[in-house]
């Protein structure tokens, strides 16, 4: 039976960032990952463009029960801290917008850089890798896989959670979390898009699909972003609609604001003033695109030259195009989800070390934790912070 210092399950973006790190400290390290290839969920991640963190990083963009949980790590290993790493790899990087940070060379090229300094630091990766059973001695750790048992004085649970299933993603985080008894919040889909009844698709949303608009969205909750929706022939999607979801409840509201950085109601009196004879949606056009306009003039307004129109009724129409309120059904789900909340209760954790408070030497990171970020690279920053910082102690 191979012993290791440390056995890390999972070979994603936490996963590695944690080898190399336990690597660098001469532990003897052993990677184990069930699929093919390491770094599956970075290869396809922004696109194949890797949006591999975020430049205004902070712990206002994450998602807990413990909202200081985070503060910790993402002190000690910054954007920065990785866009370093890139660097001395000899890739660069483009910001987009919000200061989403993406690496010119590619997806593949990050996996590349990670499995580089895990040659350099000796951790070894095993593929194909299946676990069926993890027991805890007063020594040691003994994990048994399809192929080989492994003895390590400390195990790392870096799987994520079970967003897009396609990829081979599960709640093995949880089971591992359960047979120790340690206290887990179930996993939900997060940065998902939304779905809508029968009845809505008919009257919005089939006849929208395929726009996008700069709006306001926000949930009951009061959480609010201000970036593009994309309409789909199932409700709507873009980024606003992914940010909201993070904060969304099955039965709540949302409500778009169509004209988040304008005085609609000025606007309209002012068009009242210079076109008297154009009609509501012609003005209307101007702003936003025709087949919206159309949607929203035959469901909410009468539609007449703005001659027409007195000053309570141009009220009501900044009104409605200002807070369009709907109730999505549900969301796509775990299908499509580029994130879950919930896991490991971060009350379980150490947030210098993550290892756990009840086990000795078992630790988890990345997705597995009950941390959730916004979309824009604040997970990756989250895999790279709590994979370097657990890679100090294990």
């Amino acid at each position: 039976m191979k012993k290791y210092d440390v056995i890390i399950i999972g070979a994603g973006a936490a996963g590695l960032m944690c080898a190399i790190e336990a690597g660098k400290r001469e532990r003897s390290v052993l990677v184990l990952d069930k699929a093919d290839r390491a770094g599956k969920k970075i290869l396809i991640s922004g696109g194949g463009r890797c949006n591999f963190t975020n430049m205004y990083t902070s712990p206002d963009d994450y998602l807990s029960e413990n909202p200081h949980f985070c503060k910790s790590a993402l002190t000690r290993y910054t954007p920065w801290d990785f866009i370093a790493l890139l660097e001395k790899h000899d890739l660069t990087w483009t910001e987009k917008t919000l200061g989403q940070l993406f690496c010119d060379q590619k997806s593949k090229a990050v996996v590349e850089l990670l499995l580089a300094e895990c040659g350099s630091a000796h951790a070894n990766i095993e593929l194909n890798s299946h676990i069926k059973a993890i027991s805890k001695s007063e020594a040691h750790f003994l994990v048994k896989t399809n192929s080989k048992d492994y003895q390590a004085d400390s195990l790392v649970v870096a799987t994520g959670g079970p967003s897009i299933p396609a990829m081979g993603s599960t709640d093995f985080a949880l089971n591992i979390a359960q047979q120790f008894s340690l206290n887990t919040i179930p996993f939900s889909p997060a940065l998902v898009p939304f779905i809508f009844s029968q009845q809505e698709l008919e009257q919005y949303f089939k006849k929208l699909s395929g726009i996008s608009v700069f709006v306001e969205l926000c949930t009951e909750t009061g959480k609010c972003f201000k970036e593009s929706i994309l309409f789909t022939h199932q409700g709507i999607s873009g980024p606003a609609t992914l940010q909201a979801s993070s904060y969304w409840s099955k039965g709540e509201k949302i409500k778009i604001n169509l004209f988040p950085d304008n005085d609609i109601l000025s606007w309209l009196q002012t068009q009242q003033q210079t076109h008297p004879k154009a009609e509501l949606k012609t003005v209307l056009a101007y702003k936003l695109p025709k087949r919206l306009v159309s949607t929203l003039c035959n469901l909410f307004f009468t539609n007449k030259p703005m001659q027409q129109y007195n000053e309570s009724e141009l009220e009501s129409i900044s009104f409605q195009l200002n807070n369009w309120s709907l109730t999505p059904t549900e969301t796509e789900g775990m299908r499509t989800a580029e994130v879950s909340r919930g896991g490991i209760s971060t009350s379980e954790l150490s947030s210098k070390t993550f290892e756990t408070n009840k086990v000795k030497r078992l630790y988890f990171i990345g997705e597995s934790i009950d941390v959730t970020g916004h979309l824009g690279g604040f997970n990756f920053q989250w895999a790279w912070a709590s994979g370097w910082c657990a890679g100090q102690f294990v």
